[in-house]
C-alpha cells in the first residue's frame, strides 16, 4: 500500500501563474497550432489530397488553462475520419486489412516540444 500525504496548498503557485501575459501566451498558441497544421499537412499521406488539406486548429481558454485542438474535416460518407483510418488502419470491404501508418506522432511531437519550451519561457518572463 502506497500513502501520499500533502500539508498546505498551491496559494503561492496559483498566484505567480495568474500574474502572466495571457494575450502573449495566447499568442504563442496561435502561432504553433498554425505550425502544427502545416506540419500535420505535410506528413498527411496523400491520395486525393483532401485529407491533407482538411486540418484546422483551435485554442480553447477556460478560467485554469489553455488548449490547443488539431482537428481534420475530411471524412469518409459514413462519418469516420479519414485520418484515423490512415493512422490506425482499418478493414476492407472484401476482408481485408490496410495496415495504418504513424504520421500523426512524428508530425506534432516537434512541435509540442516547442510549445513546452514557449510557453515555459513566456510564463518565466
Amino acid at each position: 500500500m502506497v500513502t501520499f500525504r500533502h500539508k498546505g496548498n498551491f496559494r503561492n503557485t496559483e498566484k505567480f501563474l495568474n500574474g502572466y501575459d495571457k494575450d502573449r501566451l495566447l499568442r504563442v498558441l496561435n502561432t504553433y497550432g498554425a505550425e502544427g497544421v502545416r506540419a500535420l499537412a505535410s506528413a498527411t499521406p496523400i491520395d486525393s489530397g483532401v485529407s491533407a488539406s482538411s486540418w484546422s486548429y483551435r485554442v480553447d481558454i477556460s478560467a485554469s488553462s489553455f488548449s490547443i485542438t488539431w482537428e481534420n474535416s475530411a471524412k469518409t460518407y459514413q462519418g469516420t475520419p479519414i485520418v484515423i483510418l490512415l493512422q490506425y488502419g482499418h478493414g476492407t470491404r472484401n476482408g481485408g486489412y490496410v495496415q495504418g501508418i504513424d504520421f500523426i506522432n512524428p508530425a506534432i511531437t516537434p512541435i509540442m516540444d516547442k510549445i513546452a519550451d514557449a510557453v515555459w519561457r513566456e510564463v518565466m518572463t
